[in-house]
């Protein structure tokens, strides 16, 4: 939900204030570890003001060809893990945004500032965290001061026959304020640096996603997508920050398997706090999707996915994680599936049902299919628009 006003500073600008809430529910054989159930809820807000001109200190008027922005935001969101964790992140960056052309767009974000904390505990995270220290690491309360790039290639306004669409981004977080250290007779690879008396991660992030549609016929659309991404932690820290990493599977992504079902590699946990574990430094992906009119507003689809998260180090606590030429094809999960689509115009349904073809993990089957049971193998998904 958001509520917009323009102009109340005459410079025509754009404040805004939004509010954002998500449920998650997930239920089936593949959560037993955590018993009939999990669920978690999230609740985020922000408040932005966006002027079309880029603003520097000492900066002019300019008469742009195309649509440019400055956008200053602060921003709070809160994650409740039911029987884990209570997780509160908030802070604020600075943006700026212009196009080169009709269909590509940067945004450039100077300086960003996030600060995670776990407002609570139960006693049987805190026990998780010490018998695993590479979680307790990811979950520590931490700055997050990054800058970043995006650069945005969208050709779908203009009707070409096969429209596409590229994201790229990087991030680089920490490094601003390591020089800052340096400056002050402290080593660049300084241990233990904090900000305010707190430790700030040190990082860098790289991910794209590429995606492509061909419109065979009327309604009749073959979608593709390939997504990668790396990160990689340094300085204070060789694991980055939890809500930085790479998971796989859900809804918009592996359909034939649950949210953080898979990953990293070949490593599987029937551990109650698996969710945790299922996270890496490396993701890479790729999907294929028809979609065919039915009747009326309601159409289909029938899709196959594969991919994986990997580790880029080796962790002793998740073997057969780490990212590895040898074992690289065998970790791959390939799963299809079928799903169903009705439009209501302002926003679309989908119901999506995933069929696993091999899970990266040992299932106690040979071959290359290795799913023990066809039916209990099936995941089903809910879900509101596209899954890209």
């Amino acid at each position: 939900a958001s509520l917009s006003r323009k102009n109340l500073l005459r410079m025509a600008e754009t404040i805004q204030l939004r509010m954002k809430g998500s449920y998650e529910w997930q239920t089936g054989r593949y959560l037993h570890r955590e018993g009939p159930s999990a669920n978690s809820f999230e609740f985020g807000t922000d408040i932005a003001m966006s002027v079309p001109q880029l603003l520097f200190p000492g900066g002019y008027d300019y008469p742009y060809e195309r649509p440019v922005s400055t956008t200053g935001r602060l921003y709070s969101d809160w994650l409740h893990r039911g029987g884990f964790f209570r997780l509160l992140a908030f802070g604020g960056n600075l943006t700026y945004a212009f196009s080169s052309s009709d269909a590509t767009t940067h945004s450039i974000t100077p300086f960003s500032l996030t600060f995670n904390t776990l407002e609570s505990t139960t006693v049987q995270f805190d026990s998780i965290m010490n018998a695993n220290p590479a979680i307790g690491f990811s979950f520590r309360d931490q700055f997050i001061p990054s800058s970043s790039y995006t650069f945005t290639y969208d050709n779908e306004a203009y009707s070409p026959p096969h429209p596409s669409r590229i994201a790229l981004s990087f991030t680089s977080a920490g490094a601003l304020t390591s020089l800052l250290y340096a400056a002050t007779g402290h080593t660049f690879n300084k241990k233990d640096k904090s900000l305010l008396g707190t430790p700030f991660a040190q990082f860098l992030k790289a991910h794209t996603e590429a995606c492509r549609y061909y419109h065979l016929a009327p309604r009749h659309t073959l979608a593709t997508r390939i997504t990668i991404g790396a990160i990689y932690a340094y300085g204070n820290s060789t694991i980055s920050p939890f809500s930085e990493q790479f998971h796989a599977g859900g809804a918009n992504d592996l359909r034939a398997f649950p949210l953080r079902g898979i990953g990293p590699g070949s490593y599987h946990s029937t551990e109650r706090y698996a969710y945790i574990d299922h996270t890496g430094d490396f993701k890479l992906g790729a999907n294929i999707e028809w979609r065919f009119p039915i009747v009326g507003q309601l159409s289909g689809a029938a899709f196959v996915d594969a991919g994986n998260v990997w580790t880029l180090r080796e962790d002793n606590s998740r073997p057969g994680g780490r990212l590895q030429w040898k074992t690289f094809g065998q970790d791959i999960a390939l799963g299809t599936g079928l799903g169903l689509r009705y439009n209501l115009r302002v926003l679309l349904l989908r119901c999506d049902v995933g069929i696993p073809l091999h899970a990266p993990y040992s299932t106690g089957r040979r071959g290359y299919y290795n799913i023990p049971h066809f039916i209990q193998g099936l995941c089903f998904h809910l879900g509101v628009g596209y899954p890209f």
